[in-house]
């Protein structure tokens, strides 16, 4: 099983990029480009973050010519996955359901999501998944 790395918010911005690019590579050109409508960051503030997503291992690099092609090592399944377990288990000590009543308590929920929500307890129930 792979470690999944945390990232930080902005490493989250550049990591939803070149998920959203893949299977494509992607290069640093490309990225600051896209990213620099909505958060004003220069191509070396992008070239700061790859290199420390490369560094946590959730990029990987081919160097083609003079350009540096990108690729995600990790998915962005994976990497939600973790991100949700490690916030639960620091903000809620692991327990599922005070997450779910401040999300109930606190937002407006649609018809759409309640059904979800339903769903999604039936399918739990069906796979025996109850403590």
């Amino acid at each position: 099983m792979n470690i999944i790395p945390h990232f930080t918010e902005a490493e989250w911005e550049v990591m939803k990029t070149i998920w959203r690019r893949a299977p494509e590579p992607s290069i640093a050109t490309d990225i600051a480009a896209e990213l620099a409508g909505h958060t004003g960051w220069t191509e070396s503030t992008v070239k700061t973050l790859i290199n420390r997503l490369l560094k946590k291992g959730a990029l990987r690099f081919q160097k083609q010519s003079k350009l540096y092609l990108y690729y995600p090592a990790v998915t962005e399944e994976e990497c939600r996955a973790a991100e949700a377990d490690s916030f639960l288990t620091r903000v809620f000590d692991g327990s599922l359901s005070p997450l779910l009543n401040h999300l109930v308590d606190s937002r407006k929920l649609s018809a759409d999501e309640i059904a979800e929500l339903e769903r999604l307890v039936a399918k739990t129930k069906e796979k025996g998944k109850i403590k």
